[in-house]
């Protein structure tokens, strides 16, 4: 991953509502949770959340379908390991015999 898609990336997640709604949705997997449902678990007007579904929708954080009149939201688990493995990999890489992140591939 380049630097520049990372920090695209880490920029969406810089509100700590988006973060929230990314980390909930992280935590349902593949189920993911309709829009209502994240309001609820969240406390969040509609609206605030609708605004910040979109961002992170378009950030391609989470995928978005339609189900009946419901949207059902999924978070990218593969983007989210690839962006933790591009924080492990740099992990004392300047540091000869370091071994503070275990290397996994």
């Amino acid at each position: 991953m380049k630097i520049q898609d990372a920090a695209k990336y880490f920029e969406c997640l810089s509100s700590p509502i988006r973060l929230d709604v990314f980390m909930l949705l992280i935590r349902y997997g593949s189920e993911g949770l309709v829009a209502g449902d994240i309001a609820t678990a969240l406390a969040l007007p509609a609206s605030n959340l609708s605004f910040h579904l979109k961002v992170l929708n378009h950030c391609q954080l989470v995928a978005v379908e339609q189900e009946g009149r419901f949207l059902r939201y999924r978070a990218n688990l593969e983007l989210m390991q690839q962006l933790a493995s591009f924080l492990t990999e740099q992990c004392c890489i300047e540091q000869a015999g370091q071994t503070c992140c275990a290397k996994t591939k």
